[in-house]
């Protein structure tokens, strides 16, 4: 079907149907569908469209191709690069170098394909082993005469798939080894046929021919390549990609010098940039866009460009049909590049940003989602002109109707201008985030919009996790949040479940590990019982734990007002309905635990006076009084449910603080090899008799059977951890039987068989057993000398010996290979030799083999980085031994990974529990040691050691006695600059791009603060923290905050030594300095004679109602800070006394109008609450303060009323500013003319923007089109149209059929400033077509 014919005085090729949205219009034209694509092709020659360049179709490339190699200004992606392809359908046999490649490509090809076959091969064998395995381990646990067939066949088919492996992997390298070698390509006959046929046209060179042209470039000047592209865009007649060729061209040379775009001759390159852009192929204007977009360099040079009429084309390629998307995308592209220059926003013109209003309305647009991104970015940047402009239109029903992916970003610049007041009356209603809850609203929608539900539902967290997103949710005394657990009453399981889980994520609850049963229907006293909870759980604090009180978490605090809000909304009231309705099913289950959690949370954050009501309950109470059986029994189940769970959850958080405490001193045993013991399973008897005894050993089954996979493993290490560990029944397996000789047989290496055991998940059992088999020997005095007299350790010497290059033993195939550490269990001999040196008698059977030789010289095997880390790794360093002097050596000698793995190593030794004399706690000798050599490791020549090493004492110096002992060792850091500088200090590193804060720690005891003021480093330090790193901490916590609000909770247990020191902990309070200087009564006298602290208080009291300049801001929040860290130390406290300042405090956080402002005073007023003073200067002002069971503040503090605190001036409640906004939006004066059928049309236009007027108007459009069709020729009318369409708004649909009126030549005399009379003649000879219609 040939395309439909376009009237010759058209500017665009798209002039056929006017209001028809989205798909319809991208089936014109007589081409395929348009898909969607970023790679750009050279199209195939069709005479029947043009433009001035060249007569052409397009044929795209797929979706997802790229535009570039690398992002460019206000770009995603962008690569231009051409293809030619054949005019026909029938492919033609391509001449030249495609013979002589031939043989080459078809090897290549080959050899991929052995390897891909190799490595499927390869994935079924290794599937094959593990089920083996897996197989192999379940047949051991069952009775040995049933199963032995069958373990007999899966150990052969085990040991098959084995061998395979191994011979596959070795013909899989040879394979790739082979592939990478350089090959000569046979010659044939054919190899030099058509190489240089002069038949050919210029512009379909071969890739050889392309890449002398490139390789010329790069030899040559820069200068000299861009004018010869410039020369060769000047010939006119060319095929599409000729001109896109060199146009990417230039862009590969902007990119390699962007230097030259700073020397253009702009005449040159302006005309051929129009030329380009005035081109009738899609391809070379979307080329020319992205030149142009290559070219901005600063705001002058997009001065330069707007004066090459850039506009008015941008608006022109923005208009067109959805099967110019290239084009169209590259002009979009071209527009927010403007965006990535300082001040670029500025010339972002009102008709391009009308236009790029009018796509974003527009649902059906390809473009829609880019137009809402770039409205954004100007509404953040200056919102009056993206306002202006009608932009938030669009973006508020963006909003509501949840169709744009990005709807956080979308909400996050709607609560950036909801911040402040200046900018909140851009926001005229007020209401327009409330759009995120409206579907919770509608029972009848909430049934069938599960991904609706979904994006909404992320969408309102981000808004309750943000002070301006809860003060937008506080209308009316909170009626939009009132309206989302309203949707908890409405029948719809996908609307409830959603509900709860946004009440769990902005509660920051996370789920206990045994909820999945729970919520699944189990009963709570059939799992997760904590069964070996001791009395240690509940003893008094020791002294780390109370240091542990110093963690401040402002996340906590935001999480208390959070939960008052949705209590006073009716949480507890809503979940209690819930668990009414049906306590069996899921959402019951699930309501239930949520309301144990919020009591919880209630019990632990809020003062007395905001959780007392809570646990009363007398909804549930009160039938059960009436003792009537139908009413009273569910109402008695809830109450047993809500206890279980409250049970439950206690033993729960109690188990889980007694494993994080020890998850370092028993880090071999909370490995994933670690045993699962069965609770409802009897435990072996320590002091078993002998008869139970023999029992017990002939059921291991070693007596009886030679392998060892028919050896019961769980009853052996039963014996081992129980009667073994009694001498006597010791001495009995010595003596009176073969069980233990058999079993420390086993583990010889030259027996081949604990050796060459794979090094799977269930073998590490085999580890395991072994290590408690040397801990046992090692307890008395005959498993010490069965030990020593054993093959065991001699043949283990043996074997590292092999290793050590002075010993004389050499192997072919050592024990310790590469391949036999990773692959087999042999490097579970390390964890039984680190069994060993954790005990003086097994230090001397080390040093009696002369192990400890071979462990100096292993430490210098450069290439066997695995057996270093293996060895230090698993060896226990608490004894003062050689060892000691091995690690000293790797820690100073070795190669830079060693180090950090050694400096690592040291944490668990520098933070072990002091010892206590006298009820005094001290550093044991351990602790001393570690610290010592923590402090080596602070002069290392790599920054990452001693960053290691600060962050591993910082945790260290949490205890007072390490802390002094520090000091005491004098640790020189001056040569550590930002990373140590006050090392001395507390070091702290935040990963999100922020200058690193290093805080004072040693200023907490007297002694260190002694020892920093005779290195004058106070001083210093505190004028840099008044003048200038005050400002710094405000942008650290809020980015902290952020971080945490927005990421879900998460487990923060960590246990491997590969994992990084120091945690991750977004949302605590970071270390200030103002706050250790107050920990001593030195530092409080240097802080009163320094007058700092009135100076912030000056600066409180001056700022009350200052709060819209940013920098003022900004050094309001650091003084704020500063206060609150001060008063929130007992000997700080005294300094708010002297003061009115917890008053200023409280103002701004009851009456400021910037939400953040508000959220940081009462961040600081909780840090006030901590301290006794402070707590009761708070109280004297009505502000309630949580406290602990033992009368000491949490630091979490709360108003009396919440009315207080959310009372703001909502944007509709500014007369004056919407009266200012009115005037500022009023419509610009008509425009007219005084010709009378310009000023019919002009007329006519402005009614097309009316919905109700359009058609009519489009009738009388076309009407003067057909009668005078030479006013559609003036430039002077096209100006006045265009100036119409960028002071009004109008539908995209509208637009493009305005501008499809006119005649084509009118775009090039407008841009290029050529007289009408040039064209006249022409267009008096072109005959009159059809006018376009509106349909």
């Amino acid at each position: 079907m040939d395309p439909p014919k376009y009237p010759a005085s058209s500017v665009t090729p798209t002039q056929g149907n006017l209001f028809r949205h989205g798909r319809s219009m991208s089936n014109e034209a007589g081409g395929a569908p348009f898909k969607q694509r970023d790679g750009l092709q050279a199209p195939f020659r069709d005479g029947r469209e043009g433009r001035s360049m060249s007569n052409v179709n397009v044929t795209f490339a797929p979706r997802g191709s790229s535009l570039a190699q690398g992002p460019p200004p206000g770009s995603f992606s962008s690569d231009l690069r051409s293809m030619t392809l054949p005019r026909a359908g029938t492919p033609r046999t391509e001449k030249g170098p495609f013979f002589a490649d031939y043989g080459r490509r078809d090897v290549e090809k080959t050899s991929e394909e052995r390897q891909t076959e190799l490595r499927e091969q390869l994935n079924k064998e290794i599937k094959i082993k593990v089920g083996s395995e897996n197989l192999l381990d379940a047949l051991v646990s069952k009775n040995n005469k049933q199963t032995k067939e069958q373990r007999l066949r899966v150990e052969a088919e085990l040991g098959s798939s084995h061998r395979k492996i191994i011979e596959l992997r070795g013909q899989l390298e040879e394979e790739i080894g082979r592939s990478k070698r350089p090959k000569t390509p046979p010659r044939n006959r054919f190899s030099g046929m058509f190489q240089s046929s002069p038949a050919r046209s210029p512009q379909k060179n071969d890739q050889n021919m392309q890449d002398d042209m490139l390789a010329t470039e790069e030899s040559e000047s820069p200068t000299y390549v861009l004018s010869e592209i410039l020369q060769a865009l000047e010939n006119e007649g060319m095929q599409p990609d000729y001109y896109v060729d060199r146009a990417n061209r230039l862009v590969s040379l902007f990119k390699k010098y962007p230097a030259l775009k700073y020397d253009l001759a702009w005449p040159v390159f302006g005309l051929r940039i129009q030329t380009m852009l005035l081109s009738q192929s899609r391809e070379v204007v979307a080329a020319g866009y992205r030149v142009t977009r290559h070219v901005i360099a600063d705001r002058r040079s997009l001065q330069t460009i707007r004066h090459l009429k850039t506009d008015e084309l941008v608006v022109l390629s923005l208009v067109k049909e959805s099967k110019a998307n290239i084009e169209r995308e590259q002009a979009l592209k071209f527009v927010r590049a403007f965006l990535d220059v300082k001040g670029g926003i500025h010339e972002v013109s009102n008709s391009v940003l009308r236009t790029i209003v009018s796509i974003a309305e527009h649902h059906e647009d390809r473009l829609r989602s880019l137009s809402i991104l770039t409205l954004l970015e100007i509404l953040v940047r200056s919102p009056s002109m993206a306002v202006n402009a009608g932009g938030m239109a669009p973006l508020t029903e963006a909003l509501l109707d949840g169709s744009y992916p990005g709807s956080e970003s979308l909400a996050s610049a709607m609560l950036y201008l909801f911040d402040r007041p200046s900018t909140r009356v851009y926001l005229k209603s007020g209401h327009e985030l409330d759009a995120a809850l409206v579907i919770f609203t509608d029972p009848m929608a909430v049934h069938s919009n599960e991904e609706k539900l979904k994006s909404s539902a992320r969408l309102i967290r981000s808004l309750m996790n943000s002070w301006p997103g809860l003060f937008a949710l506080a209308n009316d005394g909170f009626q939009p949040i009132r309206g989302l657990l309203q949707s908890l009453a409405y029948r719809s399981f996908i609307a409830r479940d959603i509900t709860l889980d946004i009440i769990s994520a902005v509660l920051q609850i996370k789920a206990p590990s045994w909820s999945s049963s729970f919520l699944a229907g189990r009963r709570l006293t059939t799992y997760g019982r904590v069964a070996n909870l001791t009395k240690d759980n509940f003893e008094a604090p020791s002294p780390s734990e109370e240091e542990g009180r110093d963690r401040i978490c402002l996340t906590e605090h935001y999480t208390a007002l959070l939960l008052v809000v949705l209590l006073q909304s009716g949480l507890q009231q809503a979940l209690l309905d819930l668990i009414q309705e049906d306590l069996e099913s899921v959402i019951g289950r699930k309501a239930a635990l949520l309301h144990g959690e919020m009591l919880n949370l209630a019990n632990r954050l809020l003062p007395y006076s905001f959780c007392s009501h809570l646990y009363m309950a007398p909804e549930l109470m009160g039938p059960i009084g009436s003792r009537t059986a139908d009413t009273s029994l569910p109402h008695i189940a809830m109450i047993y449910q809500a206890d279980s769970i409250s049970r439950t959850l206690y033993r729960s958080q109690a188990s889980a603080k007694n494993s994080s405490g020890s998850k370092w001193q028993h880090k071999q045993q909370h490995t994933s090899s670690t045993r699962i013991v069965d609770p409802s399973k009897p435990e072996v008897d320590y002091d078993m008799d002998e008869a139970r005894f023999r029992a017990a050993i002939v059921e291991t089954q070693i007596l009886n059977h030679v392998k060892y996979v028919k050896w019961n493993w769980d009853l052996i290490e039963d014996l081992i951890e129980g009667p073994l560990k009694n001498p006597k029944r010791l001495s009995e397996a010595i003596t009176g039987t073969k069980f233990l000789k058999r079993l420390l047989g086993f583990y010889r290496p030259f027996k081949y068989r604990f050796s060459d055991a794979s090094n799977t998940k269930a073998n590490q059992r085999y580890v395991r057993v072994g290590v408690s088999l040397m801990k046992a020997l090692l307890q008395s005095s005959e498993g010490i000398a069965h030990l020593s007299e054993s093959k065991f350790l001699r043949q283990l010497g043996e074997c590292l010996a092999q290793l050590d290059r002075t010993s004389g033993l050499t192997s072919l195939s050592p024990l310790f290979s590469s391949w036999r550490t990773s692959e087999t269990l042999t490097g579970g001999y390390f964890a039984l030799l680190g069994a060993l040196s954790s005990n003086p008698k097994g230090l001397e059977m080390i040093e009696r083999w002369h192990m400890v030789n071979i462990f100096y010289h292993l430490i210098d095997l450069h290439d066997r980085d695995d057996l270093v880390e293996l060895l230090l790794g698993n060896m226990d360093f608490t004894l003062d031994s050689h060892l000691r002097v091995m690690l000293s050596k790797a820690l100073t000698a070795c190669q830079k990974h060693i180090r950090i793995f050694s400096t690592k190593l040291l944490r668990q030794y520098a933070t072990l529990a002091p010892d206590s004399v006298d009820g005094v706690y001290r550093p044991s000798s351990v602790c001393e040691w570690a610290i010592r050599l923590l402090a080596t490791q602070l002069y290392d020549p790599e920054v990452e050691v001693s960053e290691a090493a600060v962050q591993i004492l910082e945790e260290s110096c949490n205890q007072t006695s390490r802390l002094e002992y520090l000091v005491r060792c004098r640790p020189q850091l001056d040569h550590l600059n930002e990373i140590g500088a006050p090392l001395l200090l507390r070091y702290v590193t935040y990963p999100f791009g922020i200058t690193e804060i290093d805080v004072f720690r040693f200023l907490s005891t007297s002694l260190g603060y002694q020892y920093l003021d005779r290195l004058d480093y106070i001083t210093q330090e505190m004028d840099d923290w008044y003048l200038g790193r005050n400002y710094s901490y405000v942008t650290l916590v809020e980015a902290s905050l952020s971080r945490a609000l927005s990421m879900p909770p998460q487990d923060g247990s960590r246990s491997s030594i590969n994992e990084p020191v120091r945690p991750r902990e977004y949302g605590t309070l970071p270390p200030h300095f103002y706050r250790e200087l107050t920990h001593t009564k030195e530092g409080c006298d240097l802080l009163r004679e320094s007058g700092h602290f009135d100076g912030f208080v000056r600066t409180i009291s001056e700022s009350l109602a200052d709060h819209e300049d940013s920098e003022a801001s900004m050094k309001l929040k650091g003084a704020l800070w500063a206060v609150g860290n001060i008063g929130s130390m007992e000997l700080g406290a005294p300094f708010l006394e002297e003061s009115d300042v917890v008053k200023w405090i409280v103002q701004i956080a009851e009456t400021s109008e910037v939400t953040t402002m508000r959220g940081t005073a009462f961040y600081v007023l909780g840090l006030i609450s901590r301290s006794l003073h402070g707590m009761e200067i708070i109280s004297e002002h009505g502000w309630k303060a949580a406290t602990d069971q033992y009368g000491r503040s949490s630091g979490y503090c709360l108003p009396p009323t919440l009315g207080n605190l959310f009372m703001i001036k909502r944007p509709h409640d500014n007369k004056a500013g919407i009266r200012s906004m009115a005037r500022r939006d009023l419509r610009p004066r008509p425009i007219t003319d005084e010709d009378p059928v310009h000023a019919r049309v002009l007329s006519f236009v402005v009614d097309a923007g009316n919905a109700v007027l359009a058609k009519k108007a489009a009738s009388d459009l076309n009407a003067i089109k057909s009668r005078h069709p030479e006013a559609f020729s003036s430039v002077d009318l096209y100006n006045k149209v265009r100036d119409v369409l960028g002071s009004h708004n109008f539908r995209l649909p509208v637009r493009r059929f305005i501008l499809d009126l006119f005649d084509r030549s009118v775009m090039r005399n407008v841009v290029l400033d050529e007289s009408e009379s040039e064209n006249e003649s022409i267009r008096t000879q072109r005959p009159l077509q059809a006018c376009p219609r509106l349909t």
